[in-house]
């Protein structure tokens, strides 16, 4: 992957059959007039529900997507936020208006944790056509695009899900990716050492495990890193593209984020999606606590 910008004109950045991940606003303005459906994502750990940020104003044509229902199963062994079954994200889809030969565009406020989410999941269940809103909606409003309050009115799309397009792991695979490639830990550092646990009932690791927040990725205002920079801050925690490389969060949703930012630096790697809510449902495995 080169580095020139990856917000250009072409989405395609030189790759066959998908785009590249990210778009900025002068780019999406210019790709509404072909057609393109977009989803708003906001959404935040403990509320407020997002669907409030969405009513208060929103990208014209833009869809609401719930990230709990829509993009997860109900929480339970599987984790906090367990992919969703193929017929029901299908649906919620198609509710959606995505269609299979349509560009998708995802945002959220800004920094994508929860755009990459759904840009994450439209890929693993075959869409071809999907990019994140660099800054998202904050990058709209500052560059002076109009916004709306309206519900979006669209007509059911046509998208048929089919998984697996992209690695995926489970706990298994998890564990031996800590033992021979890289798994990193996209939660903040002190979640990662074991100090707190605001969210999950045990603190710590999965053993073996590298951490990198997914903070590191993006800047003060939200954008990601330059490809060469995220490459930089990625191989030095050892994970390239020689080298077998996985992501977990808490639930799945920041290390699709992760798994993003490994993308736009041109290092393929796997998510964990039920991520540590999955891993300590089962006593037997193992815990690491500390740097």
């Amino acid at each position: 992957m080169n580095d020139r910008s990856p917000l250009a004109e072409d989405p395609h950045n030189g790759q066959t059959g998908t785009v590249h991940p990210l778009i900025d606003v002068p780019s999406l303005v210019r790709a509404t007039r072909g057609g393109v459906t977009l989803l708003d994502v906001r959404w935040r750990l403990g509320g407020p529900p997002g669907i409030e940020a969405y009513r208060r104003g929103h990208l014209p044509g833009a869809v609401f997507i719930d990230l709990d229902h829509d993009l997860a199963a109900p929480p339970g062994p599987g984790g906090r936020h367990p992919l969703p079954g193929r017929q029901e994200f299908q649906d919620a889809m198609r509710r959606a208006g995505v269609r299979q030969d349509r560009l998708v565009v995802v945002y959220d406020d800004a920094d994508a944790t929860a755009a990459a989410r759904a840009w994450w999941t439209l890929r693993y269940f075959g869409h071809e056509r999907v990019r994140v809103l660099d800054g998202g909606y904050h990058a709209w409003v500052d560059a002076g695009r109009p916004v709306t309050n309206e519900t979006a009115e669209t007509e059911p799309g046509d998208f048929t899900a089919s998984p697996g397009h992209l690695p995926l792991l489970d706990a298994d695979g998890a564990m031996a990716v800590a033992k021979d490639g890289v798994l990193l830990d996209a939660r903040a550092s002190e979640r990662y050492r074991g100090e707190m646990e605001p969210v999950d009932p045990v603190a710590g690791h999965i053993p073996g495990a590298v951490n990198a927040p997914t903070h590191g990725n993006v800047g003060v205002d939200g954008r990601f890193l330059p490809a060469g920079l995220l490459r930089e801050r990625f191989a030095g925690l050892g994970a390239t593209d020689a080298a077998e490389v996985g992501a977990y969060c808490g639930s799945g949703v920041t290390a699709a984020h992760e798994i993003l930012a490994l993308t736009i630096a041109g290092v393929p790697a796997a998510l964990y999606a039920g991520s540590w809510s999955n891993w300590i449902a089962d006593a037997a495995r193992p815990v690491e606590s500390g740097g």
